[in-house]
């Protein structure tokens, strides 16, 4: 997989599965963003501190 440095994640998966998942999502108010950057520092928190830090 290609890593770039353009800020974007591009995923393949099964479409059903992104349609699943955009569904539980947004049942909880949140785009797809907002829950991968919630998993993110949820899951690394260190590097949500380094943002912080910067900002």
């Amino acid at each position: 997989m290609a890593i770039g440095k353009s800020g974007r994640i591009v995923l393949e998966i099964d479409a059903e599965d992104k349609e699943a998942l955009h569904r539980e999502i947004k049942k909880r108010g949140l785009t797809m963003k907002e829950w991968f950057l919630e998993k993110v520092e949820q899951d690394f928190p260190e590097l949500a501190k380094k943002k912080k830090k910067k900002g």
